[in-house]
């Protein structure tokens, strides 16, 4: 099967999505971790901290995204020298806002003080211990599960409950550009409420309206992970969290509000 070689190619003054950036709801709409990682890329840029770091990156679902045109409009909230704000908004080209990224950005101190050790979380199985595996709900062959490679070191896309899974990329994130580790992340976690599903997804909604992400250092290389569980709230909602993971150890944590309804 020949796929796609990016999630998204330049189109003027905005890009098009490609069909692997379909989600599991609907084949003209978008899973949001594509956007999101287009939404870190547009705010790494538009910052002023020259190889700063993102520490925090908050984004806010207005409406699902189309699989088609979109655009990207970007400004500084609160500049700075040590620390910046940087706002970055997805529309589909009538301005109406889908998405919303609010991104902490701060300098990189390499003389900064030594690494402390971060809480202890049980580490999962590392990649060559994983399992291949891909997602059996998704409607399209061709869409964003096959967007990473994925790989189970614990709990499984096809079965409920609590998952660590590891991703590497199969494509870019736009056309001609290889994905960042931070663009890969972005593209990967919003699919930790997706993993640890507690409920079968033939009969139930259950959409995230938000995800954050927090990071005590920038994640690096190919591989990257994340453990992730997912708790029912029994009125209509429920969160999902998952600590994130590279090679050398974990990088940080993830949150998503989840909007849940029966189908």
């Amino acid at each position: 099967m020949e796929l796609p070689t990016a999630l998204y190619v330049p189109d003027g003054d905005g890009f098009t999505a490609t069909a692997l950036t379909i989600g599991p709801w609907d084949t003209g709409l978008q899973h949001a971790g594509p956007p999101a990682a287009l939404l870190a890329r547009a705010a790494e840029r538009a910052g002023g901290i020259e190889g700063g770091q993102a520490v925090r990156l908050s984004y806010d679902i207005f409406a699902p995204v189309p699989v088609g045109a979109v655009r990207i409009t970007t400004s500084v909230v609160r500049p700075g020298r040590r620390i910046e704000l940087v706002e970055a908004v997805l529309d589909a080209g009538d301005g109406r806002p889908l998405m919303r990224l609010s991104a902490w950005r701060m300098r990189v101190r390499p003389d900064g003080l030594a690494p402390a050790e971060p809480p202890p979380h049980p580490a999962p199985a590392g990649v060559e211990a994983s399992t291949p595996e891909q997602a059996a709900f998704f409607t399209a062959d061709v869409a964003y599960h096959r967007a990473l490679d994925w790989r189970f070191a614990a709990g499984s896309f096809n079965s409920p409950g609590p998952a660590a899974a590891w991703t590497r990329p199969n494509c870019d994130l736009v056309d001609g550009e290889p994905m960042t580790p931070l663009e890969h992340l972005l593209v990967m976690t919003d699919a930790a409420s997706g993993i640890s599903a507690v409920l079968d997804w033939t009969t139930a909604t259950f959409a995230n309206v938000d995800l954050t992400v927090a990071l005590h250092r920038p994640p690096r290389g190919t591989w990257l992970g994340m453990d992730a569980a997912t708790v029912l709230g029994g009125s209509g909602a429920a969160q999902c969290s998952a600590v994130l993971f590279d090679a050398e150890g974990a990088v940080g944590r993830s949150t998503q509000s989840l909007f849940v309804e029966p189908r």
